[in-house]
């Protein structure tokens, strides 16, 4: 059995100097699954370093959510640094390692201003952004843009379509078979898993899907000249590339699905105080505009936004409001229903083995 010693802290924003003395004792943050170029974590990531003079070990930066929780589980004991503190998984993975204790509660000073319906109300798990599914184009090869998603079944996408991530595992790539479902099942939420498999299981008999991970680099080297990704992830890679190739994004006509992202305390961290000190950083005003700059729809964005401490620059660099008007949010329910169809089901009907 292993005893976790640490300095016992108050919460919210009275015990904010005590908080800091006992995250600077513990000296670390160990994080996972956050590559810099997502959500612009590269540079919120860099911010909290400046601000608390803490060290950020990153652990597996493209590891999927599955992935995260496995961490936990398997480190369960070990208080070296392949023990995460922190987690950023899809939204239908925080109450699944609730359930399986593996979370530890906590809520941070602006806990008020994160919606009700993306928190749980006992502090294990809190929303943290969101965005939607979007088709990432390498428009130096690509001359005509799919506009939906039957579109992607047409011979003209040959070998050019994946998925960003192993949807056996990554939220992401659970979230895209999903929103093709959604389209194929003309927005009916209960038949959208099978219907995405379905899809799925006929671009790749079509030749048209690329069972490799889709990133920035496959798609800048034509490997992958068509991704689906979250919104935010494309256009930081259109940023990023420069042009080299051009990018496109294109937010598809119907199933149009919007995923939101939660954070999450180990309950087995070894450094539990650095983990709740980043968790105020994340969620302060400078925190959530961090995620803004990077593309995401930060949880208190409609806070920030009535409160007027979003800059206009930042709101003219994302897609125009109307591409998300018809965007569905599933709930934790429906989510966790087409998780496990999708991940039980995707080798058996599909059969594209994803690396």
């Amino acid at each position: 059995m292993v005893v976790l010693t640490f300095v016992a802290v108050a919460t919210g924003q009275t015990g904010m100097d005590k908080l800091v003395a006992a995250a600077k004792q513990e000296g670390q943050l160990t994080v996972i699954a956050l590559p810099h170029d997502w959500c612009g974590y590269g540079e919120v990531i860099n911010g909290f370093k400046q601000k608390y003079g803490l060290k950020v070990n990153e652990l597996n930066p493209d590891a999927g959510s599955g992935d995260e929780v496995e961490a936990i589980k398997a480190n369960k004991g070990n208080m070296g640094p392949q023990a995460p503190d922190v987690i950023d998984v899809g939204l239908s993975f925080g109450p699944s390692a609730k359930k399986d204790g593996l979370l530890q509660p906590y809520k941070v000073s602006t806990w008020s201003t994160i919606p009700n319906d993306a928190k749980d109300a006992e502090g294990y798990w809190y929303g943290d952004y969101y965005g939607v599914l979007a088709f990432q184009i390498n428009a130096d090869m690509v001359t005509i843009f799919p506009r939906d998603w039957p579109d992607l079944l047409k011979p003209e996408y040959k070998n050019a379509v994946a998925l960003a991530g192993d949807p056996r595992a990554s939220n992401q790539a659970i979230q895209g078979v999903f929103a093709a479902g959604l389209s194929a099942a003309r927005g009916n939420v209960d038949a959208a898993a099978d219907a995405g498999l379905k899809f799925f299981a006929d671009l790749n008999k079509r030749g048209n899907f690329v069972p490799v991970i889709g990133k920035a680099a496959s798609l800048a080297q034509g490997a992958t000249p068509i991704v689906i990704r979250w919104d935010y992830n494309a256009l930081a890679d259109r940023d990023t590339l420069k042009g080299n190739p051009r990018v496109e994004v294109v937010v598809p006509e119907s199933g149009v699905v919007a995923g939101v992202y939660v954070q999450a305390i180990s309950a087995y961290a070894p450094h539990p105080n650095a983990a709740k000190l980043w968790m105020e950083y994340l969620y302060s005003d400078d925190g959530q505009l961090g995620w803004l700059k990077g593309y995401c729809h930060p949880i208190r964005f409609q806070n920030l936004a009535n409160s007027r401490k979003v800059p206009a620059d930042m709101l003219a660099k994302l897609p125009r409001a109307d591409a998300y008007a018809k965007a569905i949010f599933p709930t934790l329910e429906q989510q966790a229903q087409a998780k496990q169809t999708i991940t039980k089901l995707w080798d058996t009907v599909v059969g594209a083995n994803v690396k």
